[in-house]
């Protein structure tokens, strides 16, 4: 019988450590090897007790949870789940701490219908790093280029990401050429106002014009659009459309969603990305895209977070 992953709660509510270990105690896949009411409890309880994952509150009194996941990505192997509130402050943050090494967030709000996944995709990263498969961020000049095929142009690159989204975007726009001479589209698995912070973030970083899309914005060479969490976007006759989820997809924003408005707005001359992030989202519409000449890549393992869109991808020969 497979080991249960062994999880720490650190939090300073009560209510929160007792609420997430209930949750989490309910499936046998999981056991809860102890509790912290703070950051510094937290770092002292991980390294005796060597949990696979931790739950990693954001806001706490005596050490904050970025401070805690910096000693933590120092001192232990444990993969770090952050516990964010739904604000901008909190947006900000959660995504400082997913660059400090963090492997994914959960919104406090959202707490019990995303747990158990995220808990599962943790302990996935962390036991790749006991093997000594650690994914390892591409260094400037490091990455072997893709070449595309003599006489494909793009009109448009659309992007999925899920797990490790933030970070993997991070890298690739500030290594792409200034001004870009067409659109880009992102669909990134993030709830608002994460996906507002993390498009902010992302144009300081790389020097990018990168916004989170709005219904009716023009569509323009050179810009970014990351689509916004709880919504489904999509590009329509030289404007964004932005609607609320119909049915298309437990994912919102989804990939397969955007990726096939993209392709039939610029009729197949779209190069797709496919980039780190847990299940499937994606493998449908950029096999297609494949399919009727356009050019797809998908994220290696070694450099994923999770290896599970871009091998879902793979699987479907639509890479």
């Amino acid at each position: 019988m497979t080991e249960p992953i062994r999880v720490l709660v650190v939090d300073d509510s009560a209510f929160m450590r007792n609420a997430l270990s209930r949750e989490i105690c309910s499936d046998p896949r999981f056991i809860v090897v102890g509790t912290a009411c703070d950051g510094r409890e937290g770092v002292e309880k991980a390294l005796d007790l060597q949990p696979d994952v931790i739950t990693l509150d954001v806001e706490m009194p005596v050490q904050g949870g970025l401070d805690s996941l910096q000693q933590l990505a120092a001192k232990s192997s444990a993969a770090v789940i952050m516990l964010s509130s739904a604000t901008e402050a909190g947006a900000k943050t959660t995504l400082e701490a997913l660059s400090l090494g963090a492997i994914d967030f959960i919104p406090k709000t959202r707490c019990k219908s995303l747990l158990r996944e995220k808990l599962i995709a943790a302990a996935s990263v962390r036991r790749a790093r006991l093997r000594g498969g650690v994914p390892q961020p591409v260094q400037n000049g490091a990455a072997e280029a893709t070449a595309l095929p003599k006489g494909f142009v793009a009109k448009a690159i659309v992007i999925g990401s899920s797990t490790g989204g933030p970070q993997a975007l991070a890298e690739l726009f500030t290594n792409l050429m200034r001004p870009l001479p067409v659109p880009v589209f992102v669909a990134q698995h993030m709830p608002r106002p994460f996906t507002d912070a993390l498009a902010r973030r992302l144009q300081v970083q790389s020097g990018h014009s990168v916004v989170e899309a709005k219904d009716g914005d023009t569509i323009a060479n050179g810009v970014v659009y990351i689509a916004p969490g709880g919504l489904q976007t999509r590009a329509s006759e030289g404007v964004v459309c932005v609607r609320g989820d119909a049915g298309e997809s437990i994912y919102q924003p989804s990939v397969d969603v955007l990726a096939a408005s993209v392709l039939d707005a610029y009729s197949g001359s779209v190069l797709g990305i496919m980039l780190t992030g847990l299940g499937r989202d994606g493998a449908r519409e950029f096999t297609r895209l494949k399919k009727t000449g356009g050019w797809t890549i998908a994220q290696d393992a070694l450099s994923c977070t999770v290896f599970g869109m871009p091998k879902a991808l793979i699987d479907a020969g639509g890479v």
